[in-house]
């Protein structure tokens, strides 16, 4: 094994053990490599997948992969926030429409707490349609595609062209982060492609996020506040963020 295989090895293996590290942490860390090759370093590994690529740092994709963490591991963290949000969000839901209902450990919690009424909900998150599975009155769809099995989900071109024949009423979207020089983004290209699908079949796009995600940067983006109507968060958003939403007539509950 040479020494940049090494250097590489030893880096992801720092952040896989810290879960986050910032770009200072690195540089005290690996005193005598160069910042331009340590970038190059985190370059090539977010490509290879092996970490994410955030602001000013990485993260690690044994917490965070594709457009979520391991679900398991999520579903355990931040359970009032993602409550809360879920219990915000129920009061948008409106019987007899056309829903499409994202993958993730907040929507599924969503879907959790769904009332039995009629709708006709397209998921691609196989925990939202085992919790849908006890109702009666909705009509459950997954579309076919890859499985992500990390956060069990489905993606993929098979997805995206079937979710292209479908007019939603509303998209309740889960994400992986925002940013302000991003907008709202994720970790894997399919899965981004799917989302933006999903936000142009929609009347209404909703999201559905924690207050922990603002500044994160992943590698493939989905849209901007610009393409959203209304977000949904734990009411522990930053000022500078609500101003944003202001300022393109988002509505934040």
């Amino acid at each position: 094994m040479d020494s940049m295989e090494t250097r590489r090895n030893a880096i992801v293996d720092l952040i896989n053990e810290n879960g986050t590290v910032s770009f200072s942490q690195l540089k005290d860390a690996f005193p005598n490599v160069s910042e331009m090759t340590l970038r190059t370093d985190l370059k090539l590994l977010d490509e290879a997948r092996r970490i994410l690529r955030i602001h000013g740092g990485a993260k690690s994709v044994q917490v965070l992969i594709g457009t979520d963490d391991f679900l398991g591991r999520k579903s355990v963290r931040n359970i009032p926030q993602k409550q809360k949000i879920a219990e915000k969000a129920l009061t948008l839901l409106r019987p007899d429409t056309t829903v499409y209902l994202d993958s993730g450990s907040t929507t599924t919690m969503f879907a959790r707490q769904f009332p039995d009424q009629s709708n006709l909900i397209y998921t691609t998150g196989l925990s939202c349609a085992t919790e849908l599975a006890g109702l009666s009155k909705p009509a459950v769809i997954l579309p076919g595609g890859k499985l992500n099995r990390y956060s069990q989900s489905v993606f993929g071109f098979s997805a995206i062209k079937e979710l292209e024949g479908v007019n939603f009423h509303q998209a309740f979207l889960g994400i992986t982060g925002y940013h302000r020089d991003a907008g709202f983004s994720c970790g894997i290209r399919d899965e981004a492609i799917l989302k933006q699908t999903a936000v142009r079949q929609s009347d209404q796009v909703i999201v559905l996020m924690d207050s922990s995600k603002l500044g994160l940067k992943c590698s493939f983006n989905i849209c901007g506040l610009d393409a959203i109507d209304v977000v949904v968060s734990d009411g522990s958003l930053p000022e500078d963020f609500l101003e944003e939403c202001r300022r393109h007539q988002v509505e934040v509950l």
